[in-house]
């Protein structure tokens, strides 16, 4: 099943964004005590009681004309309209405000299930203050601390309660693929030029594509399935009603996806915003191809291709396991480069590891390199098992899981990429405590 969307709207400087830090366990939002930090919608993935959803942190709506309260707000719009399910965030000391007024409004007309949420009660004795909030019209008011963890449990339960149940589109015995990139960098035309017709609008105007679209194909026996997305533009930039689903709809994809193609422009080179738009993928743990587009563009020397790579390994050092390839859209060259890449990231994105050899591996790399220090112990494996795939899952047991520093686990990942085929697709290693 697909995730669901929950948005989390209120107020400037009521917690929203240490909420949305509970609720995907990191520190990704900003928090700051000074109102208005949070400006931009921003995405993370929350997982609750197996079930997994998107979650989208939001800036703070206000009535005053603050700076930047125009592009908040539609910003705030966007999220509600993307959501299946909202949070409005109250603050339980400051009590009902005129902003929280003007909000309630807000999502009232835009009949979304909504959770309200009276954040900031630390003290249970004082409990008794959320019933203001019956005045908002947004239902029951529910007590909670984000900055303690008091009450987001059952804020997370009925979360979940009011998600849908959404059908997955499924292709079955098809290898799905989604181009993303910047706006511009080719997606339309590579997708073009790999259906070898006009499917998708081809235009050289930034952000032609609105939507996802999803082509199935055959070629060599093999079945595909292409998703061509529009182009992530920088947070800060999809104030535009045209832009409003854009990102929310790429991120869609790639959660569809079996295999990521992140386009990178020949000629522009690489940007910041291509290790924003990769880092989705990466977070939703699939794999991943570097597709260098407009290749025909660049003026090829002996060592040309080599220089390339070796800047793309330097600027993407956590893709080191993403295969690059180096093709042209237009003139349709080496694309067959890229359907080998994708079987190749896609056999090992579906891999299985006989438990035995896995063991083995596993033991001998702690011969060679012993378990350091960390956290005050030093962490024991005692044996290994892969649980599942897309993308092969380690579990290792182990005496405690906190001893696991992020540098040993980043050497075991290499010691089984160094002995299995892993080219293309992540590893998630698990540590867990032997019961």
């Amino acid at each position: 099943m697909p995730r669901g969307i929950v948005a989390i709207v209120g107020a400037p400087n009521v917690g929203k964004s240490t909420i949305f830090n509970r609720i995907i366990g990191d520190r990704k939002a900003i928090v700051n005590d000074e109102a208005g930090v949070t400006r931009d919608r921003l995405y993370g993935v929350g997982e609750w009681l197996t079930k997994t959803f998107t979650v989208i942190d939001t800036g703070g709506i206000e009535i005053k004309n603050a700076p930047f309260q125009a592009q908040i707000r539609a910003q705030v719009e966007i999220a509600i309209e993307e959501a299946d399910v909202v949070i409005y965030v109250g603050d339980g000391k400051a009590g009902v405000t005129n902003d929280d007024l003007y909000a309630s409004k807000m999502l009232r007309k835009s009949n979304k299930k909504v959770i309200l949420a009276v954040n900031k009660i630390d003290d249970f004795s004082k409990i008794d203050s959320i019933h203001d909030f019956y005045s908002l019209g947004l239902g029951e008011p529910m007590a909670i601390s984000s900055a303690h963890g008091i009450g987001i449990g059952d804020l997370l339960d009925k979360v979940i309660a009011m998600l849908p149940e959404k059908e997955m589109e499924e292709y079955p015995d098809a290898i799905c693929f989604s181009l993303v990139g910047r706006p511009n960098v080719g997606k339309s035309s590579l997708t073009n030029a790999i259906l070898n017709q006009d499917r998708v609008i081809v235009s050289n105007i930034e952000g032609t594509t609105r939507d996802s679209i999803d082509t199935p194909f055959t070629k060599d026996d093999k079945n595909y399935v292409v998703i061509d997305t529009a182009g992530l533009k920088k947070r800060g930039k999809i104030y535009e009603s045209v832009d409003k689903y854009a990102a929310l709809r790429a991120l869609a994809a790639i959660e569809r996806s079996d295999v990521v193609l992140l386009l990178i422009d020949a000629k522009e080179g690489i940007q910041m915003q291509d290790k924003h738009v990769i880092g989705y993928a990466v977070d939703m743990h699939k794999a991943i191809i570097i597709v260098v587009n407009k290749w025909d563009l660049i003026e090829k020397g002996e060592k040309t291709m080599d220089e390339f790579k070796k800047n793309i390994r330097k600027e993407f050092k956590f893709l080191d396991y993403a295969p690059i390839v180096f093709v042209s859209a237009l003139t349709k060259s080496r694309l067959n480069t890229i359907f080998s890449a994708i079987t190749l990231a896609y056999d090992s994105y579906n891999r299985r590891v006989p438990t035995s050899t896995l063991n083995e591996v596993i033991a001998d790399a702690q011969i060679i390199n012993p378990t350091p220090e960390f956290n005050g112990d030093r962490l024991k494996i005692f044996y290994a098992s892969q649980v599942g795939i897309k993308p092969p899952t380690i579990v290792l047991f182990v005496n405690n899981p906190s001893s696991l520093h992020f540098s040993y686990q980043r050497y075991l990942e290499n010691r089984l990429r160094e002995t299995f085929e892993f080219t293309g697709s992540p590893i998630k290693i698990i540590a867990r405590m032997k019961k």
